[in-house]
């Protein structure tokens, strides 16, 4: 655990002040992301199947008066540990931290971001204290950055896609996903992003899997080599965009495989990279789509075999992190999956 510090002696001190700190109080929350289909060329405007997750990123933040207002910073990982604490000032937010952590350095990149998009945000004299708390494991790429994105962005009144495009970058789909309550079909052209939310609700959920490979990826790096590939044909474009909406109208597994594969492929051989299942799971019975940038994070797998005989051959490849598509997936409605301590994909 990390040392008491002088976060908490100030933090002390506004609650003296006697403000309410109830009625003083502003709650924000972005759903996590998974691509199940389009990645890499969503960014030339190819379809992409996005599927928001149940677990995602919450943010608090509370006000107090002061005489020299701070903005104090705290995020907590899905266990409750904080893993990153800052303090700044509110004119050009500078850190007042000695040496701050890269972490703290994209923190500030984005808050004076979010300044030039809305001159007013963060101009009152007040203390203001943030608290993130993570659901799901920082190194799961669940989406980490595009939640706190989106957060930011409810809390200064700004475009998140345009605070997501003028400091991580990217094609922005998760920053549909964070506010989105279901599956939804997502591309990005001249006029900017565009989705719309879909009915992808397969009858043979019960047969897919979500497994993490054990390595977050670089999304930054993932996005220059697939730019140092350009250009690309446009009839791949198409190809691509055609296959997710194919995989929508998926009434069987087989067919669901099928497709799978075929992105797959598209892919491999535009990219030069090897597909996952030839790579590590050469003897699998089912198909396996990586999901995003290639070679980490998680892959969705199928499997017509019962689910502990799938998790067996995962487990016996040193994957033990086998979850079902139903305990993660937001199909619409449905409760936020709380994968706080002692769930049982951390043991």
């Amino acid at each position: 655990m990390m040392e008491q510090t002088v976060y908490d002696n100030d933090l002390k001190a506004m609650i003296k002040s006697g403000i309410n700190q109830e009625k003083n109080t502003q709650h924000y929350f972005g759903h996590g992301k998974l691509l199940l289909s389009g990645e890499y060329f969503v960014l030339d405007g190819a379809k992409a199947l996005a599927l928001p997750t149940k677990v995602g990123q919450s943010m608090t933040v509370k006000y107090s008066q002061s005489f020299e207002p701070i903005l104090y910073w705290k995020s907590y990982d899905v266990n409750g540990k904080l893993w990153l604490e800052a303090k700044f000032e509110f004119w050009h937010f500078d850190c007042l931290d000695s040496n701050p952590k890269q972490e703290v350095l994209l923190l500030q990149k984005i808050l004076r971001q979010a300044r030039k998009q809305n001159n007013h945000f963060l101009r009152e004299g007040v203390d203001v204290l943030v608290e993130t708390s993570l659901g799901f494991p920082l190194e799961w790429g669940l989406g980490s950055s595009s939640t706190l994105i989106y957060n930011i962005a409810q809390w200064a009144y700004i475009s998140p896609f345009e605070l997501l495009f003028k400091t991580y970058g990217g094609s922005g789909y998760d920053i549909a996903c964070a506010q989105s309550e279901g599956p939804i079909v997502y591309h990005k052209n001249n006029t900017g992003p565009n989705w719309s939310p879909v009915a992808f609700n397969p009858t043979f959920r019960e047969n897919l899997y979500f497994v993490y490979l054990g390595k977050k990826q670089n999304t930054g790096k993932a996005i220059e080599y697939y730019n140092s590939m350009r250009p690309f044909d446009p009839e791949l474009i198409m190809n691509l965009s055609t296959i997710t909406d194919e995989l929508m109208k998926c009434s069987t597994l087989e067919e669901f495989e099928f497709l799978l594969t075929a992105h797959e492929n598209l892919i491999s051989k535009n990219l030069k990279m090897e597909c996952v299942k030839e790579k590590r799971f050469t003897n699998y019975w089912g198909a396996v789509k990586s999901l995003g940038a290639w070679g980490g994070d998680f892959v969705l797998v199928t499997s017509d075999r019962p689910q502990s005989e799938t998790v067996k051959y995962f487990e016996d490849n040193g994957h033990s992190i086998v979850i079902p598509y139903d305990e993660i997936i937001l199909t619409g409605n449905t409760p936020q999956y709380d994968m706080a301590d002692g769930n049982e994909y951390l043991q």
